[in-house]
């Protein structure tokens, strides 16, 4: 892309009109003649590739921004939140002085096209986000999904993004405590690859990406910029899949994991000595975003010279410098006595670190290459005011007919034995399988203060060692829900993982999500985008637990088929004792079951219609928030009062799911009983929300119910911890052994 004489900003004043490759970088007609507008001239090449990737769908958020609004619009109040939607990660008080930072995002397109390096460099962006708000990173999570468990093109991906992401995290040593992996044949050639991560600081210790104090300098630090990933996830994110597009497919990011380790030993030792005013991380539009963004986000102006950018390639182009997204990079501004001392500390981590700007008392971003001005511009025009669409959306033709198709009509189990090999047919689908074969790729416990992981409900990290301190963090999404009625479907997945870390014991605290659709163009995926964005607006009003920030994901279909919309939550709560944290596995044999909530005959998305009759229609799960405020509050009350030795959520599945891991968990079967009002086909298989099954010490079962009934919470009694089977009177006896055959052998099956 780079002519001669060099494409400087006074060369381009000069020649208005020269073609300029506007649609290759992904800019349509209009949004180019916007950019001519703003500029008074034609952009150089360097300019046109920094708005091209960050006007791209991934960078600018320029079809959602219009709904994302309302998370900040419905924010609820709350005492905790510290730093919100806007910068790298939001960041939550969890007490004692102590600060947590936490964000989900995509990878998906990377993973599909290279899933090692795909997922491996998803982990090592998310990780820079905790990094650049002053945090140590203490944890990762994994939300997954993929195609058809027996699909050929299953067997190339799962694999690969198993290994990039355990490859990349246990080198960080970062513990991997929880996510999701589902199968689904909607996620054929659109596999999405959501990573989140946790970090841990003090209150003081927070920084924020601005570039404040002119005359201070810009340090670009990390990696050399390479070839690598040139417009990568900024691009590649943002159009979707077509075969007769291959410029639509660029290299993906290569990711080192042991470079991004000494990056994060450097960068918390030089915020420990105070020598940082802000900071970013390089991921997406690599020094594009960088630069715009500390520049529009500070007091003043940048002036870079990218001729002192370390290279590994020495023939790219400036506008390949600017569009590389070349892992394992960061951009801090320091003040200019300091900068000989953050250098030192850059070296002694073996860190290539180089002054390549300063910042201005003017209000331009102006970069320099070869002596020659190559950018001269309005940083927020780049960073902040790029294209705004309020796209068209309207119900879908279909949706009717779709929810009409109601799943409480298909045939049920006639006889006891129909009954007893439709609970083997679930716990050994792929979806409701033992997932060991995959997490156990992952290091749980390295740095040792892993509390609770897979397959537990949610994560829980110790924080404090003294004090027993502790956050828990779950992730939740179910494409199916969404696909019948994405405003409740979201607010399923607000609801499950909020239920998910109070069966833990944790309070929930706050929420950041990774919004997963098809095509904005589609006006039927916009419709199913605005609805979910406002059902889980309203729902976190409700919960009082206000989005941090997170991710949009669009364009994930392959020509015209999209993907099932999916709306993945991170809930992430805290407990103020990791001791008082109650496990899923069954404890002691004798102790009582109980069922919290109401079961009613909902089956529309369930795994009962999806396993046994592969079916999709109906609707989804009624959503009563407030009864999940109720069952929270008893859950963390009864973990912390030590009435409960252990707690299951109930969602995919519904009961039989539950208490089958809950047993092969605890190695401890379980007689149950069908309540009266139930028949036991409803008891197993309903997945009516705001539910959990606990285990009762039958020293605490007075107290426990009384509890219960204190606060209006359905209460019933479903049998007990006993024996090496799960029996349910009248029906059918399941021994662990055969359970555990069915549960764990799925999988290793799959992909051998």
């Amino acid at each position: 892309m780079s002519r001669t004489p060099l494409d400087t900003v006074e060369h381009a004043a000069e020649t208005p009109d020269v073609e300029l490759p506007w649609a290759e970088l992904g800019l349509k007609k209009d949004e180019y003649e916007r950019v001519v507008e703003i500029l008074g001239r034609r952009p150089t090449g360097a300019e046109l590739a920094m708005y091209s990737v960050m006007w791209s769908e991934h960078c600018s958020y320029k079809s959602s921004k219009v709904h994302l609004r309302q998370f900040g619009e419905k924010a609820p109040q709350s005492d905790a939140l510290l730093v919100g939607i806007g910068e790298n990660a939001g960041v939550v008080d969890v007490g004692q002085g102590y600060a947590v930072t936490f964000k989900v995002e995509s990878h998906n397109h990377p993973s599909y096209v290279e899933p090692y390096q795909g997922a491996a460099t998803g982990v090592g962006g998310i990780v820079r986000d905790i990094i650049a708000m002053g945090a140590r990173p203490v944890a990762v999570v994994d939300p997954l999904r993929f195609g058809a468990a027996d699909h050929p093109d299953t067997k190339r991906v799962l694999p690969g993004v198993v290994a990039g992401i355990g490859g990349y995290g246990n080198c960080l040593g970062l513990p991997n405590i929880g996510g999701e992996v589902v199968f689904d044949a909607c996620y054929q050639g659109n596999p999405l690859v959501n990573a989140g991560a946790i970090g841990v600081m003090r209150h003081e210790d927070i920084h924020l990406a601005k570039a404040s104090g002119a005359g201070n300098k810009v340090i670009l630090y990390g990696a050399r910029t390479g070839g690598d990933g040139i417009g990568g996830a900024s691009i590649l994110a943002s159009e979707t899949f077509d075969d007769a597009k291959p410029s639509k497919r660029p290299a993906v990011q290569v990711g080192d994991p042991f470079q991004e380790k000494l990056l994060i030993e450097c960068t918390l030792e030089a915020f420990k000595e105070k020598l940082v005013v802000g900071i970013q991380d390089l991921g997406a539009a690599g020094l594009s975003c960088a630069t715009s963004e500390l520049a529009s986000n500070g007091s003043g102006g940048m002036r870079v010279t990218l001729d002192d950018v370390p290279l590994r390639d020495s023939t790219l182009s400036p506008e390949e410098i600017l569009m590389s997204e070349s892992q394992e990079r960061m951009c801090a501004v320091v003040e200019p006595e300091k900068v000989d001392r953050f250098l030192e500390i850059c070296d002694k981590w073996d860190v290539i670190a180089t002054v390549i700007g300063e910042v201005t008392d003017g209000d331009r971003l102006e970069i320099f290459w070869h002596g020659g001005k190559i950018v001269d511009v309005d940083p927020r025009t780049v960073a902040h005011d790029g294209p705004v669409y309020e796209r068209p959306y309207a119900r879908p033709d279909w949706q009717d007919a779709l929810q009409a198709d109601d799943a409480n009509k298909l045939a049920r189990p006639t006889s006891s034995d129909e009954l007893k090999a439709q609970v083997v047919q679930l716990v050994s689908s792929p979806n409701q399988a033992s997932k060991s074969w995959i997490t156990s790729q992952y290091d749980h416990f390295v740095q040792g203060n892993t509390v609770l992981a897979q397959p537990e409900d949610s994560g829980m990290i110790r924080v404090d060692e003294s004090t027993g301190l502790g956050v828990a963090i779950a992730t939740d999404g179910n494409g199916r829900y969404a696909k019948l009625d994405p405003y409740a479907g979201a607010q399923l997945a607000l609801s499950e993982a909020y239920r998910n870390v109070a069966t833990t014991g944790a309070k929930p605290l706050a929420v950041s999500d990774c919004l997963n659709f098809g095509s904005p163009e589609d006006p039927a995926v916009m419709w199913q985008f605005a609805e979910a964005v406002r059902g889980l607006a309203d729902a976190c009003q409700q919960l009082g637990t206000p989005v941090t920030g997170g991710n949009v994901s669009l364009y994930n279909q392959t020509g015209e088929v999209a993907i099932h919309p999916t709306p993945v939550v991170a809930v992430l709560g805290v407990i103020d004792d990791v001791a008082r944290r109650t496990p899923v596995a069954f404890q002691e044999e004798g102790q009582l079951l109980y069922l919290l909530g109401d079961t009613r005959e909902e089956f529309g998305g369930s795994a009962w219609s999806q396993v046994v009759h592969d079916h999709l229609g109906g609707l989804p799960p009624k959503v009563d928030l407030e009864r999940e405020r109720l069952l929270a509050e008893i859950l963390i009350s009864a973990s912390r009062d030590g009435m409960i030795d252990s707690a299951h959520d109930l969602s995919d599945g519904g009961l039989i799911q539950a208490v089958v891991e809950s047993a092969l968990l605890g190695e401890k079967g379980a007689r149950l009983v069908v309540p009266d009002g139930l028949d036991a086909f409803t008891l197993l298989f309903s997945e009516s929300a705001g539910r959990a099954v606990v285990a009762v010490p039958r020293s605490e079962e007075l107290r426990f119910n009384d509890m219960c009934g204190a606060r209006g919470l359905p209460v019933t009694r479903i049998g007990v911890v006993d024996g090496d089977s799960i029996e349910l009177q009248g029906e059918f006896t399941l021994t662990l052994a055969e359970l555990r055959e069915a549960h764990e052998g799925t999988i290793p099956a799959l992909l051998a």
